[in-house]
C-alpha cells in the first residue's frame, strides 16, 4: 500500500509544486475520511490541488462556484414534475459526486453554506423530505478567500467544525515559482493526469488508516492538549471531544502516509495545528495566522514523554 501512497504523492507534487507538506496533509485528510478547507489568496493553487486529487484518486468530480446569489437547490438539486409520467423526478445537483469542490465557499450566503452541513456530516441530503445517499467515498474540499476580501461571509462555527483540517498553501519558494512560470498551462497538465489507484484501493487505504495503533500514552497526549483549551483563562474556544477524535483520525492517516502501523507523538504534532486552529475561533479575524500560532503554542506546553 505504501507504493500506492508514494505514487499518489509523487503525482500530486508534480502538479502542486513546492508544497509537499500541504499535499501530504490534504491526502491524509481524505484518507481519514474528513473534509478539507483551504484558505488562501486567489491564484495560489487551491483549485489545482482539488482537481489533481480527484484525477489521481480516480474520483468523480464536480465543482461549484459559490456566489452571493447561489441557492441551496443549486447545490443539492431539485425535484421537477414530469408531465408525461405524472411524477416528480429528482435532478441531482453537483453534491452527488465523490469529490466536491466548493470553490470560494465564503462568498455564498450562510443559508447556502448550510446546505452542505447534512451532506458533510451524514453523507446524505434531504430534498422535499426524502433522504438521498451520496456516493462513497464522499469528500468536500472547500476553498475560501481571506475575510478581508470584499463580498465574503464568515463561515459559522457549526460549518467550520465539519472540516477536519484547514490548510493554507501560501506563496511558493523561489525555485518552485520558477518551475511554475516554466511549466505552461496547468489545464493541459491536469488533463494528462491518470488515476494511480481506483476507488476500491482508496477505501482499503482508509480502512488501514483506521487500524493504525494508538497507545494509551498517545491518547493521553491528545486529551491533555484538548484540556489545555478548557482552562478558565484560555482566550479562545475550547476543543470538543469531536475535535479530539479528528486529531486522532488525522494522525493515524498521517502515519499511514509514512507506512507506519502505529502512532508517534510526531504524528499528532504534525496534524494538530491544521485540525484545531479553525476550531479555536480567536476573536481577531486576521484569524488564520493567529489561530495557527495559538495551536502551535499549545503543542509547546506539553511534553509527550512525560505522559508515558
Amino acid at each position: 500500500m505504501q507504493y500506492n501512497i508514494n505514487v499518489i504523492l509523487k503525482q500530486l507534487n508534480e502538479i502542486v509544486l513546492g508544497k509537499t507538506k500541504e499535499t501530504r496533509l490534504a491526502l491524509a485528510c481524505l484518507l481519514a475520511q474528513g473534509h478539507l478547507l483551504i484558505e488562501d489568496l486567489p491564484g495560489m493553487g487551491k483549485t489545482t490541488l482539488a482537481h489533481a486529487l480527484a484525477k489521481t484518486l480516480g474520483l468523480s468530480f464536480q465543482r461549484i462556484q459559490f456566489t452571493s446569489d447561489l441557492l441551496p437547490a443549486d447545490v443539492l438539486g431539485v425535484s421537477i414534475f414530469q408531465t408525461e409520467e405524472q411524477i416528480f423526478k429528482l435532478h441531482k445537483g453537483p453534491v452527488f459526486s465523490q469529490l466536491l469542490l466548493a470553490d470560494e465557499i465564503n462568498r455564498a450566503s450562510p443559508k447556502t453554506q448550510s446546505a452542505l452541513l447534512e451532506a458533510m456530516e451524514e453523507k446524505q441530503v434531504s430534498i422535499d423530505g426524502i433522504s438521498h445517499k451520496l456516493p462513497e467515498p464522499f469528500f468536500v474540499i472547500a476553498t475560501q478567500n481571506p475575510l478581508f476580501h470584499a463580498g465574503t461571509y464568515s463561515l459559522p462555527e457549526s460549518q467550520l467544525d465539519r472540516f477536519m483540517m484547514r490548510i493554507s498553501l501560501g506563496f511558493p519558494n523561489k525555485k518552485a515559482e520558477k518551475q511554475i512560470l516554466q511549466s505552461g498551462d496547468y489545464h493541459s497538465q491536469l488533463s494528462q493526469l491518470t488515476a494511480v489507484i481506483n476507488v476500491e484501493t482508496l477505501q482499503e487505504l482508509q480502512k488501514l488508516g483506521q487500524q493504525v495503533y494508538a497507545s494509551e500514552s498517545i491518547l493521553d497526549y491528545i486529551i491533555a492538549l484538548c484540556q489545555l483549551t478548557r482552562q478558565p483563562n484560555f482566550n479562545a474556544n475550547p476543543l470538543s471531544p469531536r475535535a479530539g477524535k479528528a486529531i486522532l483520525q488525522a494522525a493515524k492517516a498521517w502515519a499511514l502516509t509514512y507506512n507506519r502501523d502505529h502512532l508517534l507523538p510526531e504524528d499528532v504534532q504534525a496534524v494538530f495545528p491544521v485540525v484545531c486552529q479553525h476550531r479555536l475561533g480567536v476573536s481577531n479575524e486576521n484569524h488564520h495566522g493567529q489561530q495557527m500560532m495559538l495551536a502551535e503554542q499549545l503543542l509547546q506546553q506539553i511534553d509527550p514523554i512525560s505522559l508515558r
